[in-house]
């Protein structure tokens, strides 16, 4: 059965997308078969793949909106290993268009159901608020994994984001745990990535990565070429980062269960 995974914070810019295409290509690097879920109007994890997102005929929106299912709008081995429900900017609608819908915090989970069996991993990007489509995406996650910048704002909204993920569980999903905290975008010359490291661990029950995601040039020119870093430039420091992090995901127990 495979484990589900929501990469959330409502902060924009921490490295959400770039952790759900890159986590996704290390984990099937490794031999996992994997379903990246695109719950982001935005549908930027939809383009890293190199998928042209506004040519296509269903995404996660058709499927919310019960207009295909879920086996028609799965793009089957986009990459080696790897298959992707896309989104675009069509999903913006679909809080308004399910207004009065009964249970529609559930509708993903439902749809996920079908096929959960068929993957090792799910990986849901979610978009950067806490809004219905991240609501969708917890009820739908086994776990929550968080991806924090190093920089001096990191622990701003994380208060927020925890009492989210906690609210889920107590009232929709009583299974939800804390994968862990991901620092990403670490520069290892500045004393500020250290002291954010530091700081949020001791402010943080949670559990928290041993790897760290680091600022690379590489990285941030893969998705404009469409491309996972892995497969863009696999000896950079930020494809090691994303197969030492898939590697411990492999081995990781939630906090809950250790």
């Amino acid at each position: 059965m495979g484990k589900i995974i929501a990469i959330a914070n409502q902060k924009g810019g921490v490295g959400k997308t770039t952790t759900s295409v890159n986590l996704s290509a290390a984990l099937a690097a490794k031999g996992k078969k994997v379903l990246v879920i695109d719950t982001d109007p935005q549908g930027n994890t939809t383009s890293g793949f190199g998928i042209e997102k506004n040519e296509l005929d269903n995404t996660i929106y058709e499927l919310m909106l019960s207009e295909c299912s879920i086996k028609e709008c799965i793009l089957n081995d986009v990459i080696q290993g790897v298959s992707v429900i896309p989104s675009n900017v069509n999903l913006a609608a679909t809080e308004i268009e399910l207004i009065g819908v009964d249970r529609k915090e559930f509708i993903l989970k439902r749809e996920i159901e079908w096929v959960k069996d068929s993957y090792d991993y799910i990986i849901i990007d979610c978009p950067p608020s806490l809004n219905f489509l991240t609501i969708n995406s917890m009820t739908t996650a086994d776990s929550v994994l968080v991806p924090i910048q190093c920089e001096y704002y990191a622990l701003e909204g994380l208060s927020q984001l925890i009492h989210t993920i906690n609210l889920v569980k107590e009232r929709l999903n009583p299974d939800l745990a804390m994968e862990g905290v991901l620092f990403t975008m670490y520069d290892s010359r500045t004393n500020l990535s250290l002291q954010v490291v530091e700081n949020v661990k001791s402010h943080l029950n949670e559990k928290v990565f041993t790897t760290v995601i680091p600022r690379n040039i590489r990285l941030a020119e893969a998705p404009s070429y469409g491309m996972p870093i892995n497969m863009y430039d696999a000896r950079s420091a930020g494809a090691e980062a994303y197969l030492s992090l898939a590697e411990e995901i492999i081995n990781n127990k939630p906090l809950d269960e250790e």
